[in-house]
């Protein structure tokens, strides 16, 4: 075949490719943003945006999304390319969902760690598992998968915070103002997310000052994370060996290229069990399940609420429900599981249960 009709070809692969990840959007309704009023602290109101309504289950879909049509767009994936991916487990489920969407092989290296409800659902979307036992190798391991088979290491800790259009073109932060507009505070006193890659947080951070919008950035992140002490000291970039988070999905052993500090105006850090205390007791107002990353979120929206009554402010406080929980029955809502890594979860789920309860 010459090199002009095969040039022509993937061309013409390519843009059928991004027209099926367009039409699959298309086909696709927004999430929900559900209302939380709380009645011991009357003026505040919290929102959950709730992720776990993406095809896939978890925020990670319009990562994913954004991550294939960058690749694409950059002549990185072509009709051959085997598709590898570092993931905790919910990015590379998505990853996996638009790989065979496009017919490609699509490889997830994951922590061996990894909850198995995650590792099953890569399978169903027809991923391939490699697990490492050292969450810190995923990356190298990737790279030399990719090698390996000729394939492109799509990268979610690299592209996560240039794959997606801060500005706008209905990314989530654009998408919660548009849900906030009829609301008694449209313009949230504070967002509160977590970080794994950082492309979240980069998002809504250059959306908000690209919009001109007083709202505040919070990243919540687990205890054991690095990109809390990033953010107060730029010369950490590494947590100790042995030191690592239990929350799937959020915080990092190294501070990854994609996380931007500069655009996040405050970090809360919350220890594992007042994570799982929140999803729980949150699982328990919405009379269903959510994640761990969900709990970690609510804690830090919890401490923003007490201190906004303290300060007799008003407002309206918006957070991301990530994922839903059927993926941690066997770790999070398994009371065996917890009491094995001594997590004392009870305290915390009481504190946000009075929170989220009748005054």
């Amino acid at each position: 075949m010459s090199e002009g009709k095969a040039g022509e070809d993937r061309r013409t692969w390519l843009r059928e490719a991004v027209r099926r990840i367009e039409a699959d959007y298309n086909r696709s309704a927004d999430t929900h943003l559900i209302r939380l009023d709380l009645p011991r602290y009357p003026g505040i109101t919290l929102y959950l945006k709730d992720e776990s309504s993406h095809p896939t289950g978890s925020l990670k879909h319009r990562l994913a999304r954004s991550l294939f049509l960058y690749a694409l767009c950059n002549e990185w994936i072509g009709p051959d390319t085997c598709v590898i991916e570092a993931s905790s487990g919910s990015t590379a489920v998505s990853e996996a969902y638009f790989a065979r969407m496009l017919g490609l092989r699509f490889i997830a290296v994951v922590p061996a760690t990894t909850a198995q409800p995650k590792l099953d659902e890569i399978r169903f979307h027809g991923g391939e598992i490699h697990a490492v036992d050292d969450p810190r190798t995923v990356y190298q391991v990737a790279h030399d998968l990719a090698r390996q088979t000729g394939g492109h290491y799509i990268d979610q800790f690299t592209y996560a915070e240039r794959a997606t259009d801060w500005r706008g073109n209905n990314n989530i932060a654009e998408s919660i103002f548009h849900q906030m507009a009829e609301e008694e505070h449209p313009e949230p006193s504070w967002i509160v997310c977590g970080a794994g890659t950082g492309g979240t947080s980069a998002t809504i951070g250059r959306f908000l000052r690209y919009r001109r919008l007083s709202s505040q950035l919070c990243v919540a992140d687990p205890e054991h994370s690095i990109f809390h002490r990033h953010f107060a000291d730029r010369s950490q970039t590494m947590l100790p060996e042995g030191c690592a988070a239990m929350i799937e999905g959020i915080g990092r052993p190294r501070v990854e290229p994609s996380f931007v500090p500069g655009v996040v105006d405050r970090m809360i850090a919350v220890p594992d069990a007042d994570s799982i205390g929140a999803m729980r007791a949150l699982s328990a107002r919405l009379g269903r399940r959510v994640g761990g990353s969900t709990g970690t979120n609510l804690w830090a929206c919890a401490r923003i609420v007490e201190e906004m009554h303290a300060a007799g402010q008003q407002g309206s406080i918006v957070t991301l429900l990530c994922d839903g929980g059927e993926r941690y029955g066997c770790t999070y809502y398994d009371e065996e599981w917890l009491a094995g890594r001594g997590l004392d979860w009870r305290p915390a789920e009481a504190r946000i249960a009075g929170l989220l309860g009748p005054a």
